[in-house]
């Protein structure tokens, strides 16, 4: 498509997008009685107006029922994860067995590599991406340290070539090789949080298997942005958050994926907790550890009624616009603000790549000269982009609720910015 600058040209692609009612179903934020530019859907996404009604059932419920909500209530809470787990296997590209709802992102990562890092004194090696987001580099550096290995030695961290913002898919690609005979696993995100870089993650997960090591991801910046196919791309295992592109509440519940051939396996290592055991005995209250099938089997306590309430009003949200039609509408987005933004080529740099399939709806900028003013006008002119230290500003149009218009005005905000 040829974008045109223009405020008509905008409005006509908001009038041809069929997705353009979805931001009907969100609260906007406003400042002075005027809504915003909202473009922090990669920090925190938009409350959902199905929100409240959610919440309010379980909160009823539980004023009503007491602990005979688990049973009795509207949706039993002993069967709280079910709701959640087929509109969620949609969202990542997996079967519903794979996919469980739980816990926090983090704390689900250390669950993941208690099953799936079993290193040994030749294969030890993790291979992740340089400024990866701070909870990853924490993550990894303090299970190379429970393992015993130095994090320096058993962490190879890649960075991209001299000059450059963004990792290559060959660099990464070769590392893995050059490792293959010590490396255990691949950690990696899928989207980097301060780049906005998509990564391939098929061909990663390829080569990782190819070395004999395990293939995972952390999808904090994927889940709800790309269009994943966790089950195709036979990926290990996976994590991800819920309040960016999942738009469930600062704070929200987890996701993760299991591969289902690791569904049963007696072998695999884990930390077990009650709600992961047996459905069917789990207030028979005995001894001995039956795991559910699949990813369900890594649960330990029960479910976060009210952080899941909100998730699944969301994930309905997802469910009804379908992640294929809001993956198309955020290419063209993405795009349209690619052009908006190379309007201001001598006064700043787009660091994300621009092929549309290594990114997701977020460009990062660097501001050739005083980043943080341009950031704290833009906030002050009803734009709410997020600023990452040293000198990155990061804009998402989120498809669900962003439009092409906010776009257009996005670049004349910039344009009054630069003349003065």
């Amino acid at each position: 498509m040829i974008f045109q600058n223009t405020r008509e040209f905008a409005k006509n692609l908001d009038q041809q997008d069929p997705l353009s009612g979805f931001r009907n179903q969100f609260h906007i934020p406003t400042l002075d009685g005027k809504k915003q530019i909202y473009l922090c859907g990669n920090s925190l996404g938009l409350q959902p107006k199905t929100v409240q009604n959610a919440v309010n059932q379980e909160l009823e419920d539980w004023a009503k029922l007491g602990v005979e909500g688990h049973f009795k209530g509207k949706n039993p809470w002993m069967y709280y994860h079910h709701f959640l787990t087929e509109k969620a296997a949609k969202v990542v590209g997996a079967k519903p067995i794979e996919v469980v709802i739980m816990n926090n992102l983090t704390a689900n990562l250390h669950l993941m590599m208690v099953s799936f890092y079993r290193p040994t004194p030749k294969r030890y090696k993790i291979i992740m991406e340089g400024n990866a987001f701070p909870s990853d580099q924490y993550a990894m550096e303090s299970q190379a340290k429970f393992h015993g290995f130095e994090p320096n030695e058993a962490i190879v961290e890649l960075f991209p070539r001299e000059g450059e913002h963004t990792l290559r898919t060959e660099d990464i690609l070769a590392a893995i090789a050059l490792h293959k005979n010590e490396l255990a696993i691949v950690m990696m995100g899928g989207v980097n949080y301060l780049t906005g870089q998509a990564f391939d993650m098929k061909a990663i997960t390829e080569a990782t298997h190819a070395a004999g090591a395990v293939a995972g991801f952390d999808l904090a910046h994927a889940a709800g942005n790309l269009h994943l196919e966790l089950h195709h791309w036979n990926v290990d295992f996976a994590v991800w958050c819920s309040y960016k592109y999942l738009n469930s509440g600062p704070g929200g519940t987890s996701g993760v994926f299991v591969h289902e051939r690791h569904a049963n396996n007696p072998n695999l290592p884990r930390f077990a907790g009650w709600w992961g055991h047996d459905e069917k005995s789990r207030f028979l209250m005995k001894k001995g550890f039956i795991p559910m099938e699949g990813a369900a089997g890594w649960q330990l306590s029960n479910a976060q009624i009210f952080p899941m309430a909100i998730h699944n009003a969301s994930l309905d949200i997802f469910v009804a616009a379908g992640i294929e039609n809001l993956r198309k509408k955020s290419e063209l987005l993405t795009a349209y603000l690619e052009f908006i933004l190379s309007q201001f080529k001598e006064h700043l740099t787009i660091i994300t790549p621009s092929n549309a399939k290594d990114r997701g709806c977020q460009l990062s900028i660097i501001v050739k000269e005083n980043g943080k003013k341009l950031f704290d006008y833009l906030e002050d002119n009803q734009i709410m982009p997020d600023w990452r230290e040293p000198n990155v500003i990061r804009m998402s149009p989120v498809p669900l609720y962003n439009q092409f218009e906010e776009v257009y005005l996005i670049g004349q905000a910039l344009d009054n910015y630069f003349k003065n």
